[in-house]
């Protein structure tokens, strides 16, 4: 239906699961390099998503120099904000390393949204070599290396947010 955005499907290194997630990785062992968990929303049905187990088992599932992607939510409504708090808490207790980049995306709530990258052996900023992404000459029409680094810079109640768990309008 939308080819630019399903252009990818028929890459034999993508893997699409469509499962209980939170049973799916509870038996993963070092299978995947990278996991992008675009869940649901925290409640309902998608909670378990946004558990300590699920990120201890999507930890397991990472192969040595894997890294997590994951939805924060939005820091400015209160339970969203409430929610990447509990988050970052909870991945910051799982993986070595756990950092939270934004991106503003006009058709989600607020604008203003998270995202999480976690490793146990990379780092985003430390160990992001643009001269390496260049020799790819990969051409895109959003993403650069000075994106890339400006990602990783949160405004002051994004830090206040997920350090403290203040919300925009204390």
């Amino acid at each position: 239906y939308l080819p630019k955005v399903a252009s990818a499907f028929s890459d034999p290194r993508l893997n699409l699961i469509f499962a209980d997630g939170l049973r799916y990785v509870r038996h993963l062992k070092g299978s995947y390099d990278l996991m992008i968990i675009d869940s649901t929303d925290p409640f309902g049905p998608g909670e378990s998503l946004f558990t300590r187990e699920f990120y201890g088992n999507c930890s397991k599932g990472l192969r040595e120099g894997g890294i997590l992607i994951n939805q924060h939510e939005s820091p400015y409504y209160k339970n969203d904000a409430q929610e990447a708090h509990s988050i970052f808490k909870k991945t910051n207790q799982i993986f070595s390393t756990a950092k939270v980049y934004q991106a503003h995306i006009p058709t989600y709530p607020s604008g203003h949204w998270l995202f999480g990258f976690m490793s146990d052996s990379l780092d985003p900023i430390a160990d992001h070599d643009p001269a390496r992404w260049e020799r790819f000459n990969i051409k895109t029409r959003y993403y650069n290396s000075d994106l890339h680094k400006g990602a990783f810079l949160l405004p002051t109640y994004v830090r206040e947010l997920l350090a403290e768990g203040k919300l925009i309008d204390e």
